[in-house]
C-alpha cells in the first residue's frame, strides 16, 4: 500500500536545501527572558508587520535575533519563508527556524521539522515531527499516520495510523480527511475501533505534553529539542503563522477597598408550614435473581480495548472484572505497539451474548474467533 506515499510526495513540490542536519541534537537550556529593550524591539517589529510594513519589521527583529531572542529568530524565519520584507530564501528561513527551535520555540520547532521533511531530509525531520505530533500538531500527525500505514519510515501499524489520521482529520486538515476515507475502506473494522480508542489516549497525552512544554518555557527550564521517531512522505501544508510577540508581564496590584455592603431588609415572617400527611408505605418489590455467570470454557475471546499505556488496560480490567459477563474468565494481554486486553474461555454464543451485554452497559467489546 504505497499509494498514499506517492500521492503525498507528488504534492510537496519543494526543492532541496544544501544544509545538512543531524537527526539527534542535545537538549538546550532556554535563555533568560528578554530585557525590556529587546522585548520592545520585538513588539515594534510585530506592530510593523501587522501594518504591512514588512521591511521595518525585519529591521526591528535583527538586533534581538543577534542576541538570541527566540521570538525574533522565529519571526525572521517567517519573513524569509514568505518573502516579505526580504527576498524569499528557504535556506535562511530554515537556519532561523533551527536556532529558535533549539531554544525551545514551539512554532519554530514545528516549521523546522516540516521544512526538513519538504526538502527530502525525512530522517532528520522525524524527531521534530514526532515532537510536534505529541503536542497534537495536525500536519505532523498526518505525516506519521501515513508512515505507519505504508510502513515506509516507521513500522507498519494500521491501528496507530488510523488513530493519527483520525486526530489530524478532526483538526480540519483536508489531506487527512481524504486519507481517512480511504482507510475506512481498507482497514478492518476491529483495527479501526482500536484506532479510535488509541486516538482518545493520544489526545490526552498531547494535552499533557503541551502543558509541560509551556510550563517549561515559562520557568526557563531545559526542554528536549528532538525526541526520536520515524515517518514518511506526506502532503504537508505550509501555514502562514503569525509572528511571535514577547509575553506580557503580569502587573501585581492590591484590590481596591470594598464598600460596606448594604444591609438587607428583614424578610416578613413566613407562615408555619402545614404538617405533611404521613407517607404511604411503599409497595414491596421482589428483586430479580442475578444472572448466572457465563461458562468459562471455550476457545472464543472478547477484546475490551487497545491501549497505548498498559496501566490503562490494568485500570479497565480492575473496574470490569467483577461483571457477570467476565466472572470466571481469565485475562489475556497481547503486547505490541498497543496493548490489547482480552477475556478468554467463551463459546461462540457465549462470547456474542457477553459482548452484547457489555455494549449495553456502555463498554467497548469485540468478539475474537479462535
Amino acid at each position: 500500500m504505497r499509494g498514499f506515499a506517492l500521492l503525498a510526495a507528488a504534492m510537496l513540490g519543494c526543492s532541496g536545501l544544501a544544509a545538512a542536519v543531524s537527526a539527534q541534537e542535545p537538549p538546550r537550556t532556554l535563555p533568560a527572558p528578554p530585557d525590556a529593550a529587546t522585548a520592545a524591539a520585538v513588539r515594534a517589529g510585530v506592530d510593523a508587520w501587522s501594518a504591512g510594513n514588512y521591511e521595518a519589521a525585519v529591521k526591528a527583529w535583527q538586533a534581538p535575533a543577534a542576541k538570541g531572542d527566540a521570538d525574533a529568530l522565529f519571526n525572521l524565519g517567517q519573513a524569509y519563508k514568505l518573502g516579505r520584507g526580504v527576498d524569499k530564501d528557504l535556506a535562511k528561513a530554515e537556519g532561523y527556524y533551527g536556532k529558535a527551535a533549539r531554544l525551545g520555540h514551539i512554532s519554530a520547532s514545528d516549521n523546522y521539522g516540516i521544512l526538513l521533511f519538504q526538502t527530502n531530509r525525512q530522517q532528520a525531520a522525524m524527531p521534530w515531527l514526532q515532537s510536534a505530533a505529541d503536542r497534537g500538531e495536525p500536519r505532523a500527525m498526518y505525516v506519521l499516520g501515513i508512515a505507519s500505514y505504508n510502513g515506509d519510515y516507521a513500522p507498519k501499524d494500521w491501528v496507530r495510523a488510523y488513530a493519527l489520521i483520525t486526530r489530524a482529520a478532526a483538526a480540519g486538515l483536508p489531506q487527512a480527511t481524504g486519507s481517512l476515507a480511504t482507510m475506512n475502506q481498507t482497514i478492518p473494522l476491529a483495527q479501526r475501533q482500536m484506532g479510535v480508542s488509541l486516538a482518545n489516549e493520544l489526545d490526552q497525552k498531547a494535552a499533557e505534553a503541551r502543558g509541560r512544554e509551556l510550563a517549561a518555557a515559562d520557568l526557563g527550564s531545559n526542554v528536549p529539542a528532538t525526541p526520536a521517531s520515524k515517518a514518511p512522505p506526506g502532503a504537508i501544508e505550509t501555514v502562514d503563522l503569525p509572528p511571535s510577540t514577547p509575553a506580557e508581564p503580569v502587573a501585581s496590584y492590591l484590590p481596591p477597598p470594598m464598600e460596606p455592603a448594604p444591609q438587607p431588609k428583614p424578610a416578613p415572617p413566613k407562615p408555619a408550614p402545614a404538617k405533611p400527611a404521613p407517607p404511604k408505605p411503599a409497595p414491596v418489590r421482589v428483586a430479580a435473581p442475578a444472572p448466572a455467570p457465563m461458562s468459562s470454557s471455550g476457545t472464543y475471546r472478547i477484546q475490551l480495548g487497545a491501549f497505548g499505556v498498559k496501566t490503562n488496560a490494568d485500570a479497565l480490567w480492575t473496574r470490569v472484572r467483577g461483571r457477570p459477563e467476565l466472572s470466571g474468565h481469565a485475562r489475556q494481554d497481547i503486547p505490541g505497539t498497543v496493548t490489547r486486553l482480552l477475556a478468554t474461555g467463551y463459546s461462540q454464543d457465549g462470547a456474542n451474548r457477553a459482548c452484547a451485554a457489555l455494549k449495553a452497559g456502555g463498554l467497548a467489546c469485540l468478539v475474537v474467533a479462535p
